[in-house]
């Protein structure tokens, strides 16, 4: 596939797309549009409101060729995120019948008047608009010759470079999020802990970034007794994944600490889990694809940060040597734990990952991704992850680049008035109140006992972002959630930065 940035629309396109903004005045576009091909105004008018993912085609003939044009709808005030969705949309609806030269035009005057944004949007949604989530079946066709297309993408002359620029970016970033999709989507008997390290040590040696991945051997001897406990009944050992991304030129502007969730399977251990969905439970380890697919970013963008991301992959399973409620354990940080629940795994193996990372690397920031707790979803349902942080303008740069990429997250408290939930007889502490109410919150709080007193902490419940319902797939799937907001928020650090 190829992808131009260029001036003008050329005659050599089979098929213009052009995305529209909803707004009270359109007579300028749909003039020109009427122009083209001989509809009358008034008849565009009357069937094309710009609605978000509206589509409308018209049909013309140039140096005796049947081309057409695409008007494509982005609904009022149209943020990213919903140019990349209404692409996405155009292009998984077409992929049958979509022509092999296509074009994006962003001359017309409802565009913004620096395209730039709608432009990376744009490409990125069409990319992933290819995107197949049938992994596993047999007999499927090869790729459509149509999905192939060569895109054009039309700005004027101002804007060509930061146009480029932003094209590769969207480019970038439908390769990646293309990659966690199919890890996120896989079945955990294709996706182990060591099928997780094998990705990201590929990904590692393509994008030059360092991987180190500890066995179950080296984990025992390092003393994560946390994650140790959690894969006691799976088959399948568990794996600490290391990953290091440092700028070539060695400037850094800030050393960021990521620590996500990689749970391949979530059965809830001798806790077990209601049957109904528990199908989903293959993407439990979203947060670790967070972090998976923000370091091959920041790698694929060179971004002037020493970023580390930290992944405990484990599966959750039941046998005769699984963990106990009630069972006492230890952690990397060398407190006791006493397990009420088992189904309260994943705050157990981030535990062990957050100490390792403040210990190891100390970053500046550390930051930590879990498809953690059903009380998130209960609270926030599925628009927005559950942001807790000891640090206040590390909420608000978070909460910023949730708004700007459309992953949003809402900060819930961490008071103090919360540990009580967390006292045991027995231990340290326990890893399950006990209490149905507050559970995101007590979840932060236990995790609070593992950063070693960081002073810049951030724990993103994603419980209900990193899967979806939508139009892409028959039940939910990945979504990547995570992934353009870190970047946009370490792009808000490089912008600081700048003089």
């Amino acid at each position: 596939m190829q992808i131009t940035i260029n001036q003008s629309g050329t005659s050599s396109l089979d098929a213009l797309i052009v995305p529209i903004a909803q707004q009270t005045d359109l007579d300028a576009i749909f003039s020109l549009v009427a122009e083209k091909t001989n509809v009358p105004v008034e008849l565009i008018k009357n069937d094309f409101k710009a609605a978000a993912r509206e589509i409308h085609t018209l049909y013309f003939t140039e140096n005796q060729q049947s081309k057409r044009i695409y008007l494509l709808g982005l609904g009022e005030s149209p943020r990213t995120i919903d140019v990349l969705n209404a692409f996405r949309s155009f292009v998984f609806k077409r992929k049958a019948n979509l022509p092999a030269n296509l074009g994006i035009s962003f001359l017309y005057r409802n565009a913004p008047e620096n395209p730039t944004t709608w432009v990376e949007a744009s490409v990125n949604g069409l990319l992933l608009g290819r995107y197949d989530i049938g992994l596993y079946k047999t007999g499927k066709k090869p790729e459509d010759a149509a999905t192939n297309f060569n895109l054009e993408v039309a700005v004027s002359k101002e804007h060509l470079a930061s146009a480029t620029e932003a094209m590769k970016r969207g480019e970038a970033f439908a390769g990646t999020h293309a990659e966690i999709f199919n890890l996120v989507n896989a079945p955990a008997n294709k996706k182990t802990p060591q099928m997780l390290a094998n990705w990201v040590v590929k990904s590692g040696k393509q994008y030059n970034y360092s991987v180190e991945v500890f066995n179950e051997e080296q984990i025992h001897e390092m003393g994560l007794h946390a994650l140790i406990s959690v894969n006691r009944g799976s088959e399948n050992p568990p794996t600490f994944i290391v990953m290091e991304y440092k700028p070539a030129d060695g400037k850094v502007l800030h050393k960021i600490g990521l620590v996500g969730k990689g749970v391949t399977f979530d059965t809830g251990g001798l806790s077990i889990k209601p049957s109904t969905n528990m199908h989903y439970m293959k993407s439990d380890m979203g947060g670790a694809a967070a972090v998976f697919g923000t370091i091959e970013m920041v790698a694929k963008l060179q971004l002037p940060m020493h970023v580390i991301g930290v992944v405990p992959a484990t599966e959750n399973s039941v046998d005769s040597l699984s963990t106990k409620p009630g069972d006492v354990i230890g952690s990397y940080q060398g407190k006791t734990i006493e397990v009420i629940d088992t189904d309260a795994e994943g705050r157990l193996i981030l535990a062990d990952g957050l100490t390792y990372a403040v210990r190891r690397f100390a970053p500046d920031v550390l930051i930590d991704l879990a498809t953690l707790t059903g009380s998130c979803i209960r609270t926030l349902g599925t628009y927005a992850g559950g942001l807790f942080s000891n640090n206040d303008e590390l909420v608000g740069k978070l909460s910023t680049a949730g708004e700007r990429t459309g992953e949003r997250l809402w900060r819930l408290p961490i008071w103090d008035d919360y540990k009580k939930e967390l006292k045991s007889d027995v231990a340290d502490l326990k890893n399950f109140s006990g209490n149905p109410a507050a559970g995101a919150i007590t979840a932060a709080k236990f995790l609070e006992e593992f950063i070693e007193k960081h002073p810049a902490w951030a724990h993103m419940d994603i419980a209900g972002m990193a899967v979806a319902d939508s139009e892409f797939s028959s039940q939910k799937s990945a979504t990547g959630f995570g992934i353009r907001m870190l970047i946009d928020y370490m792009q808000g650090l490089i912008d600081e930065a700048k003089p």
